[in-house]
């Protein structure tokens, strides 16, 4: 029996986040006041906000222990996704553990302080993007990279049932056989 590699072995992507997640925010704690920036770029800013509710501080009334629970119902899916599909399904299982790594560590910060330590102020004029961290980057990447996986998937069903893809894909099955040494002898 063939051994088929998993896509397990992508949670080293999702440690990097963790640790690239609580590295950046441990700085900025330390560094930055609360509620002060640092302008960094036009545009940007290093801030240090805390964040009591989920995406855009959307929720902010809702109990720690509900986004926590959240995080570890997504985190233990991804994990069976993970461990059940074979290694051929890299660009989404990257996605999944872009996804799980951001997760895992805002529940981290959540668990550990009641809130999510956001710091990347981006801004046009007087307004203001919602504060974000490397956690919320990497979920949302993941979920670009979903967005792509779906957007191949969908242009190669497309392609296999465009006219003249059955025969073409027939033709090369003929040329196969043919070709065989079984066929040859």
């Amino acid at each position: 029996m063939q051994h088929r590699t998993k896509n397990i072995h992508w949670l080293w992507l999702s440690l990097c986040v963790i640790l690239f997640d609580h590295g950046s925010k441990y700085l900025v704690e330390r560094h930055i006041a609360r509620f002060d920036s640092v302008p960094l770029l036009p545009h940007l800013n290093l801030a240090n906000m805390h964040n009591t509710g989920a995406a855009f501080s959307m929720f902010n009334s809702a109990p720690a222990a509900l986004f926590i629970l959240l995080s570890a119902m997504v985190s233990g899916w991804i994990l069976w996704w993970l461990r059940k599909h074979p290694y051929d399904h890299r660009l989404e299982a990257s996605a999944f553990a872009l996804i799980l790594g951001g997760a895992l560590g805002n529940a981290i910060d959540r668990s550990l302080r009641g809130f999510v330590v956001d710091f990347v102020d981006f801004y046009i004029g007087n307004w203001h993007f919602a504060a974000f961290n490397m956690a919320d980057s990497a979920i949302s990447i993941g979920a670009a990279l979903l967005v792509l996986d779906m957007l191949i998937a969908a242009r190669h069903a497309k392609q296999l049932k465009a006219p003249g893809a059955a025969a073409a894909t027939e033709t090369a099955a003929e040329t196969a056989v043919a070709d065989s040494p079984e066929q040859k002898s």
